[in-house]
């Protein structure tokens, strides 16, 4: 952990992915005020994380082509546009405006992601990968986590105007990644035509089967995180109860990614994988069956096994499509955001048939047949082969 806390080029973007996803956090908060401006609907008002997210995913494989082909020279201004957009969410007078500039700040954040993820690849040694970019990805996690409490304490103070202050950040942190990696895009660059030229065709079958569990896994995410207060409200609990366990969910994610990925990299991302699926499935049972004040302890099991292995599934994407890895995070990122958007109202649908209770409980299934698929990802050495090419320029300890 030691050597990646010393890496000022990796801690710079591990601040970029912090701030960039602290402002996906931010929009549950914006609700009571965009409601009370424009006399919106839960269900109009749910088209802001709609456009913002949507767009988040559905243009992340273009900026991942884009990177491959043009290297990722851009991140820090896909960082720079999500600030500015985002900041002028509050000072708008028109609901079709708002979901433009919800449109315009999603596409930044689209096309951070990739970008981020090839730059954070280049500077990995290879036998530390998995635990380098879980601890990369953790700080996205952690940055959705203080995005509520960052709009709570502005927008108490500043009303719905508070949006302009979020400027500062992505600013700032844009500017100095920047900066900060001005040498390292020309060396990235070359190194993607290098491997464009030397690396073998893409194992379809293989990519299919990363891109399904990373489906399925960021569909249980995003459900379990955005009904359990819900649910908890249902069950009489009041919100200083199902507040803090909402947080310990998203908190034990952050943890369980950097936790994983220290064992993949000891003992193979296959296997942590295939364990941390097989183990999900008492931890939904234990969640969904006994509610209460246990639901502490196996919702930091949920966390910890369902988003555990994100980053380990977009190192392998990375490896298997080493011609057009930036194209591979956008396919596995923007995927996995698209079925975690769409997985949220499904189970909702489920809900109101049969209860949260027994629609959270259906994911069970679906961790099942994941089990399925997950036995075909492929083993690392098959991985290697497909990534055999020379390894990325890294930056040297003068240039850290």
């Amino acid at each position: 952990m030691r050597e990646f806390l010393r890496n000022g080029k990796l801690l710079t973007l591990m601040l970029g992915h912090f701030t960039v996803d602290s402002y996906v956090g931010v929009i549950p908060v914006l609700y009571p005020l965009l409601i009370g401006k424009f006399n919106l609907s839960l269900a109009t008002v749910g088209l802001v994380s709609l456009a913002y997210t949507g767009m988040a995913a559905i243009s992340q494989p273009l900026f991942g082509l884009l990177a491959d082909r043009f290297g990722t020279r851009f991140t820090g201004i896909a960082l720079a546009w999500t600030a500015v957009t985002f900041a002028v969410v509050g000072f708008v007078s028109s609901f079709p405006l708002l979901l433009a500039l919800a449109l315009a700040s999603g596409l930044g954040s689209g096309a951070f992601h990739p970008l981020g993820a090839l730059d954070v690849r280049g500077l990995l040694p290879s036998w530390r990968r998995s635990l380098g970019m879980s601890v990369y990805v953790t700080a996205g996690t952690v940055g959705v986590a203080a995005g509520p409490l960052i709009g709570i304490l502005l927008f108490g103070v500043f009303g719905v105007h508070g949006t302009g202050l979020l400027v500062v950040p992505g600013l700032a942190t844009g500017g100095y990644l920047l900066w900060r990696m001005r040498d390292r895009v020309a060396m990235l660059a070359g190194t993607v035509r290098e491997a464009g030229a030397a690396a073998p065709a893409v194992p379809v079958f293989a990519l299919a089967a990363v891109i399904g569990v990373m489906m399925s896994r960021s569909w249980t995410v995003n459900v379990f995180q955005a009904f359990t207060p819900t649910w908890y409200r249902q069950l009489g609990y009041g919100p200083e109860f199902y507040g803090p366990l909402a947080t310990v969910l998203v908190l034990a994610s952050a943890v369980g990614t950097v936790g994983c990925g220290s064992l993949a990299d000891r003992y193979g991302r296959r296997v942590v994988i295939l364990v941390t699926l097989l183990l999900t499935v008492p931890a939904i049972l234990l969640y969904t069956l006994y509610p209460g004040p246990w639901a502490f302890a196996t919702a930091i099991l949920i966390g910890f096994l369902a988003a555990s292995t994100a980053p380990l599934l977009l190192l392998m994407a990375q490896q298997l499509m080493a011609s057009r890895a930036g194209l591979a995070s956008g396919l596995v990122m923007g995927l996995g955001f698209v079925t975690g958007a769409i997985g949220v109202p499904i189970n909702g649908a489920i809900g109101d048939a049969i209860g949260l209770q027994k629609s959270l409980m259906t994911h069970v299934i679906l961790v099942i047949a994941t089990i399925g698929i997950a036995w075909f990802l492929p083993r690392e050495e098959e991985i290697e082969r497909y990534a055999a090419r020379p390894e990325p320029l890294r930056a040297t300890p003068e240039q850290v």
